[in-house]
C-alpha cells in the first residue's frame, strides 16, 4: 500500500485548519530543530472539598471535581475523565491536520473514549496496586469521502503522531516535588 497522506502542505484551507501556520512552523523546527523543544504549563487551585481547577495560559478555568460515589459534589467532569478528553481532542486535532494535508474533507468525526481504573489504590485498599489506567479504549468514527486505503494511512499516521497518545503509552518520568 502507498502512503498517499503527504507532508503538510501550505496551499489547503480545507476544514477549517490554518495548515500554513502548521507547516510555517515545521519548516522552522526542520531548520532549526531547537524550536521544536517547548515547554507546555498548566496551574491547578484547590478550591474546596474535591474540587479544583486548572489555569491554563489566559484561557477560562478548567473545573475538576468527582462524582458523588467518590465523596465530591459531581460539578464537573474528574481527573481521569479529562484525560480521555485530553486524547480525544489530541486525535481530533491530528485527523483534523493530517487530513486538511492530505486533501480529505472531513464530514463529521468523533472519538469514543472508555478505560478501565480500579479504585482500590486510590482508596487505599491495595497500596501495591496500580491507580491508574489499566486499559483505555478509542474508536474513532470518521466521515469522508475518502477511499479506505487513504482513511487507513491517515489512521496509522495520526496515532503515529499524537503526543497524548504516545504520552499515555510510554512510560515517562514524573516527578513531583513537594514546595
Amino acid at each position: 500500500m502507498t502512503d498517499t497522506v503527504s507532508p503538510i502542505s501550505t496551499t489547503s484551507t480545507l476544514n477549517a485548519v490554518d495548515i500554513a501556520a502548521v507547516a510555517g512552523l515545521a519548516e522552522r523546527i526542520q531548520s532549526s530543530p531547537d524550536v521544536g523543544a517547548t515547554t507546555w504549563r498548566a496551574s491547578v487551585s484547590w478550591e474546596r472539598g474535591l474540587r479544583s481547577s486548572a489555569s491554563i495560559r489566559e484561557f477560562a478555568p478548567i473545573a475538576s471535581d468527582e462524582p458523588v460515589s467518590l465523596g465530591g459534589t459531581d460539578t464537573a467532569p474528574n481527573p481521569v475523565e479529562q484525560l480521555l478528553a485530553a486524547l480525544g481532542n489530541c486525535l481530533a486535532v491530528g485527523y483534523a491536520a493530517n487530513a486538511t494535508a492530505a486533501g480529505v474533507a472531513i464530514d463529521r468525526l468523533r472519538v469514543e473514549h472508555e478505560g478501565d481504573l480500579d479504585l482500590q489504590t486510590f482508596l487505599g485498599l491495595d497500596p501495591d496496586g496500580h491507580a491508574g489506567y489499566t486499559a483505555i479504549r478509542a474508536t474513532v468514527d470518521l466521515d469522508t469521502d475518502a477511499p479506505a486505503d487513504v482513511i487507513d494511512t491517515l489512521h496509522r499516521r495520526v496515532i503515529a503522531t499524537s503526543p497524548v497518545g504516545h504520552t499515555l503509552g510510554r512510560a515517562i518520568p514524573v516527578e513531583i516535588d513537594l514546595a
